[in-house]
């Protein structure tokens, strides 16, 4: 692992995470800075453990939240729904939390974001969906709690993960709020993992040919 922070530089080697203690949200500010205008590393703070943890994916991470993305859109024309993805974002709560989801969804609230360059969740409401691909490191699902989206997917190879918020924290569930006539859970790691293992296009194509 190879990780490098100093007043013009922060880099951190593909596959590594690092997990920083007894830090502030000036501390995160600091590195968000520093980071600039980069995706990478992916940065969260977690006010209550007052944690950060730096994460830099391997190109399998990448490739599963893309196929991922692909098929959320899938499903969303074929409900004939309008919506905004994000990639890369950061979503801060002053002092509480700020997290980077792989990507992430407006659906219901997609007009109230439209030209936005930033999103200030003071004013502006979460995204619907949040999508995080764990391979290179273990989503803090708590670090979510104050940015408040409604649904939250974590993928593992071969595992689908619902959680739902239910106002104070995230319960786990077998059904999609925006998918709930969709067994997503069961249905989408089979395309997943046949993009893997067979090319995107591939999985993708046969996703819409067998589902919409």
């Amino acid at each position: 692992m190879f990780v490098t922070v100093n007043e013009d530089t922060l880099t951190l080697s593909p596959g590594s995470e690092v997990i920083l203690t007894h830090q502030t949200w000036e501390d995160y500010e600091r590195l968000l800075r520093i980071r600039q205008d980069k995706s990478l590393p992916k940065l969260y703070f977690n006010g209550k453990t007052q944690e950060i943890s730096l994460m830099s994916p391997l190109p399998s991470h990448g490739k599963r939240i893309d196929t991922l993305r692909d098929l959320v859109k899938s499903l969303l024309r074929k409900q004939g729904k309008d919506w905004d993805c994000f990639d890369p974002i950061t979503l801060k709560m002053f002092k509480q939390a700020g997290v980077e989801p792989d990507t992430c969804f407006y659906v219901e609230n997609r007009q109230a974001i439209l030209g936005k360059d930033k999103i200030d969740l003071t004013i502006d409401s979460p995204p619907d969906l949040a999508i995080e691909v764990d391979i290179t490191s273990i989503t803090n699902i708590e670090a979510y709690e104050a940015i408040k989206i409604p649904e939250l997917w974590i993928y593992q190879p071969g595992e689908l993960r619902i959680y739902l918020f239910d106002g104070k924290q995230y319960q786990e569930s077998v059904n999609s709020l925006m998918f709930s006539n969709i067994g997503v859970k069961e249905l989408l790691p089979r395309y997943i993992e046949l993009a893997w293992n067979q090319g995107s296009s591939v999985a993708l194509l046969k996703f819409e040919e067998n589902n919409l």
